[in-house]
């Protein structure tokens, strides 16, 4: 049976607020795994969910990463218009902004496969048909998570297209991935973005690589299809 999963975009939305509400989803699958009979939870279906949205200004830093990769001191960001929020999921530190498509699937693995691998795979198999669309080819780096692209003849670096970061809970997800469209790049610059302090590597978006900034429902629309075709399963309106 195809699992059923409700989409919801919920547009410019400030990273604490969302932060709450991915929560309380994922806290609802958990108990009812944990208590099945229970009479709050017994005959009662409780969604998987899909949410996309855009953040303010803001960097996260995951259990893993260390604070030495922010490089603005509290007066710095408060210049820069951004804030600082240490999470639970895994990964180091990055940045969520306006035209950046932020997407956190609230997902019980166990309705689709326990491999928490193949899901982050799938996570990166998404992003890689969105921007196959634009005529870019994604690829995956060995010892790092997200979608990256090769240096070519007018890049000589790789550059990091779509950041993943996750946590899970007796199999249900948390947190999710950051894909850069219309990104305002220069943010980047404040940080060490996930860790990775390698002249060889750098971060882009999609509106850099094309030379021309998308319509971002466009791009939504097509991070809609392919995750469901990637995760075989149908996306519906939340109510």
């Amino acid at each position: 049976m195809t699992p059923s999963v409700h989409y919801q975009d919920l547009g410019l939305v400030d990273y604490a607020s969302t932060w709450d509400y991915q929560t309380s989803c994922h806290q609802q699958l958990v108990q009812r795994k944990r208590n099945p009979d229970s009479s709050e939870y017994s005959g009662k279906t409780i969604p998987h969910v899909f949410i996309v949205c855009e953040h303010p200004h803001v960097y996260t830093l995951g259990k893993s990463g260390s604070p030495d990769h922010l490089l603005l001191n509290e007066a710095e960001l408060h210049e820069v218009g951004a804030t600082y929020v240490k999470i639970n999921r895994g990964g180091d530190i990055t940045y969520h902004g306006p035209g950046q498509i932020v997407g956190y699937p609230i997902l019980d693995l166990e309705e689709f496969y326990r491999d928490v691998h193949l899901y982050v795979r799938n996570l990166e198999e998404v992003m890689i048909r969105v921007i196959h669309t634009y005529g870019l080819e994604g690829i995956r780096l060995e010892g790092y998570t997200g979608v990256w692209l090769a240096p070519d003849a007018h890049q000589s670096k790789f550059r990091k297209i779509c950041a993943i970061g996750v946590h899970l809970s007796r199999w249900v997800t948390l947190h999710g991935f950051a894909f850069n469209v219309n990104t305002d790049l220069a943010y980047f610059e404040h940080i060490i973005p996930c860790g990775i302090n390698d002249q060889n590597k750098a971060v882009t978006s999609l509106a850099m690589e094309l030379g021309h900034p998308l319509e971002m429902n466009a791009v939504k629309s097509l991070v809609r299809e392919h995750f469901a075709e990637v995760f075989q399963c149908s996306l519906t309106p939340s109510e």
